[in-house]
Parts: structure tokens; C-alpha cells; sequence
């Protein structure tokens, strides 16, 4: 994973939808790809840097890996490999450094208390127990006190992204979105948990991981960022309910445009000479509609203008302008551009 960070390498928000990245990605590389900049050994840096930033974010499963370790990193920090005691604090430390089975599954068989676990501390209990967490009845090893109180067994609450969009998330309906999560086991249908039993499908733990396809229903007029709960959706525990399922709705606003904490942006393209003399461009807004705006005399690039109802669902419409660069100039825009350069501009 490239050690800088991957959202900001491509120049996308963290809430930007898959589609975005791979749009950020095409005309990164473009702009940095060697074959453009012979000899240019910093737009080859750059390139490996765009190259890295998509391997570790393009798709939606390594974005989810992604996103999950840096969720990890940031509740427990970094350290030595997974131990317990040790260090200053006593505490448990753990190594993202990546590599090797499903850190996610791992995670959550030990917050659910699943038995076998390779991670286990003296006691019968996981490692996490070691943070105060209640284990529920029928589990093995002590509870945190003669009056602690015992929580029911539930499976661990799952999130995801869910990508929609324009057209979807202003008429709403039902959406099809493919759904991995721990299940319990089909061979024990969990009974062997907590026993010390072992089952060849679910190796003692009482849940295995399943894919499924789930019809997901978005409400007409949804927002960006909107979060939809599915209950009952969640991983599965081997002796308790299962958990619930969050997901985060993130609408596809198109090409040229982008989300930046919730706020779209799109990007509108100006001639040099509209930017310094100002004059009016047009642009075709989200809801497919086609406008004009005012260019105000000596606007640069990345100027900013508010449109309140042109975005998402009549929402506000940040525009920034960008120059627009033709890609062949005739000999008229030429000799135009050379009395430009003969006059220092």
C-alpha cells in the first residue's frame, strides 16, 4: 500500500464512489503516464504514486480492505504483532503491517467471543476481553466482577458503501447489492462454539463466511451519505442474533464532478481568455439541464461559484473552473496564442 495516503494521491474525497476513483485514476495517469513526459522523472514519480493509490483503492474489495486497516489503525494505533502485555500500557498491540487471511473476519470472531480462536488469552477468553467486555452465558472463563452484567450474545454490526446513481437516487426503487458476512455454520449450525469441539466446515468457530445477493430498497430523494439500516443483516453469531447491516449511500454524480465532504463540485472548463476578459460559459447541471453562468473579469483557476437548485434532489451546486485546453490548435489560434507569448502573456 503506498505509504501516502491513497485518497489524496488521486485527488478524490474519502466518501467519493468507485466510479469517481477510477475516472481520478484514467486522467491521472493520462496527464503523468511516461509515454506523455519523456525524461520527466518527476511525472514518473507522480505516475507510480497515481499507479499505487489505485492498486490500493480501485477496487471496491482492496478500498474495503483499505478502509477497514486504516479504521483498525486509528482505534488501536500501530505496533508490534498481535501480543498481549508488554509495552508501557500492559495492553494489546497488533501489526497492520497486511498480509495474510482476513484481518476483518479475525477481528470480529474475537470481539464475538468465538471459540478456537488463535488469538485466545489465559483464561478461555480472547484478548479482548482483556479491554472489560461482558462474554456472554454459556461462555467460558470469568466474568469482570461478581456483579458484572452479562450482555446477550449478538453477532458484530457490519458497514458498506452502496453506489447509486443520479437517476436512481431521484426516483428511488429497489437495488441489488452483493453482500459477504459470517453465517452460521451449515455443517453445525453453530453448536460446536464455545465447546472445544472441532467442525471441518467452520473449524470450531460456528460461523463461516457467505455471499448473498440482497435487494436493498433506496427511498426516492436520497442524499448523499444517507445511511440506510438493515437489521438482522450483520455477521451472524453462533449463539446469539445476528448483527445489523449500515450502508453508506454514495450517488455516481457523473463525469466531471466530484463530492468533497458531502458537497458535489463539478468542474467546468473556461478559455483563457473568458478567464481574464470574464464572459459566460455553459454547462449542463446534474439534472441535465443546460445553463449559463457568469464569468467574472480576471476569475483564475479554481475559482468557486455557488448555484442554489442546481445539484442533486434542487440541492446547492458548487462550480469551479478549470482551463480549457484544446486539444489541436488551428493556425488562426496559434498565430493568437504566439502575439500573446511576443506580448508576455
Amino acid at each position: 500500500m503506498t505509504s501516502e495516503d491513497p485518497y489524496r494521491a488521486l485527488g478524490v474525497s474519502p466518501d467519493a464512489t468507485d466510479a469517481e476513483i477510477k475516472r481520478a485514476y484514467r486522467r491521472l495517469a493520462r496527464q503523468h503516464h511516461p509515454d506523455r513526459n519523456p525524461g520527466d522523472a518527476a511525472a514518473e514519480e507522480r505516475f507510480k504514486a497515481v499507479q499505487s493509490a489505485y492498486d490500493a483503492i480501485g477496487t471496491a474489495e482492496s478500498r474495503r480492505e483499505h478502509d477497514e486497516q486504516r479504521r483498525m489503525r486509528e482505534m488501536f494505533g500501530g505496533g508490534g504483532p498481535f501480543r498481549t502485555g508488554g509495552g508501557s500500557g500492559g495492553g494489546v498491540q497488533f501489526d497492520f503491517g497486511g498480509g495474510g487471511g482476513d484481518f476483518a473476519d479475525i477481528l470480529r470472531q474475537m470481539m464475538s467471543g468465538g471459540g478456537g480462536s488463535p488469538f485466545s488469552a489465559g483464561g478461555g477468553g480472547t484478548i479482548f476481553d482483556q479491554f472489560g467486555g461482558a462474554r456472554s452465558a454459556g461462555q467460558t472463563g470469568h466474568a469482570a466482577g461478581p456483579t458484572a452484567k452479562r450482555e446477550p450474545a449478538r453477532g458484530h454490526d457490519i458497514g458498506h458503501a452502496l453506489d447509486i446513481d443520479l437517476e436512481q437516487a431521484a426516483v428511488g426503487g429497489e437495488v441489488p447489492f452483493r453482500l459477504s458476512r459470517l453465517r452460521r455454520c451449515r455443517e453445525c449450525e453453530g453448536s460446536v462454539f464455545g465447546t472445544g469441539r472441532r467442525c471441518a466446515r467452520c473449524d470450531g468457530r460456528g460461523v463461516e463466511r457467505r455471499t448473498s445477493t440482497v435487494r436493498v430498497k433506496i427511498p426516492a430523494g436520497v442524499e448523499h451519505g444517507h445511511q440506510l439500516r438493515l437489521r438482522g443483516l450483520g455477521d451472524e453469531h453462533p449463539a446469539g442474533t445476528p448483527g445489523d447491516l449500515t450502508l453508506d449511500v454514495r450517488i455516481d454524480a457523473g463525469e466531471d464532478r466530484r463530492w468533497e465532504d458531502g458537497r458535489l463540485i463539478q468542474s467546468v472548463a473556461v478559455p483563457f481568455s473568458t478567464l481574464t476578459l470574464g464572459g459566460r460559459v455553459r454547462l449542463r447541471t446534474p439534472a441535465d439541464k443546460r445553463i449559463e453562468v457568469e464569468v467574472p473579469e480576471g476569475s483564475r483557476i479554481g475559482d468557486r461559484r455557488r448555484l442554489a437548485g442546481q445539484g442533486v434532489a434542487a440541492g446547492p451546486l458548487d462550480i469551479e473552473f478549470t482551463l480549457a485546453e484544446p486539444a489541436d490548435l488551428t493556425e488562426e489560434q496559434r498565430a493568437a496564442v504566439e502575439r500573446l507569448r511576443d506580448a508576455g502573456l
